[in-house]
């Protein structure tokens, strides 16, 4: 099933960010090179692509697992969550809609 994972940063947290992301990505591939990632991404603080200084409010991770406990445990494992980049992270199931 898939599953929606939502962190949501501490205020300030670009630094943090920026100094865990290659492990944080690392993960990401890992689950893209078994077929289970959706998607993933940052929410930019401002309304651009790159946002600079401004940073990042959380990010959004779409991924398949076997259950929720499996999904949770994994989302618990991030560098993000060991660097305190994320306040709290949240861990839903997920039904793809659209598109088909």
């Amino acid at each position: 099933m898939l599953y929606a994972i939502v962190g949501q940063d501490v205020p300030d947290s670009l630094e943090r960010r920026l100094a865990a992301r290659p492990a944080h990505l690392d993960r990401l591939h890992a689950l893209q090179q078994a077929g289970r990632l959706l998607l993933a991404g940052p929410f930019p603080i401002i309304d651009s692509n790159d946002p600079g200084t401004a940073g990042f409010s959380g990010s959004l991770i779409v991924a398949e697992f076997d259950s929720l406990p499996d999904a949770q445990a994994w989302a618990d494992a991030d560098p993000y969550v060991a660097a305190g980049v994320y306040a709290a992270v949240s861990v839903k199931p997920f039904k793809k809609v659209l598109p088909a």
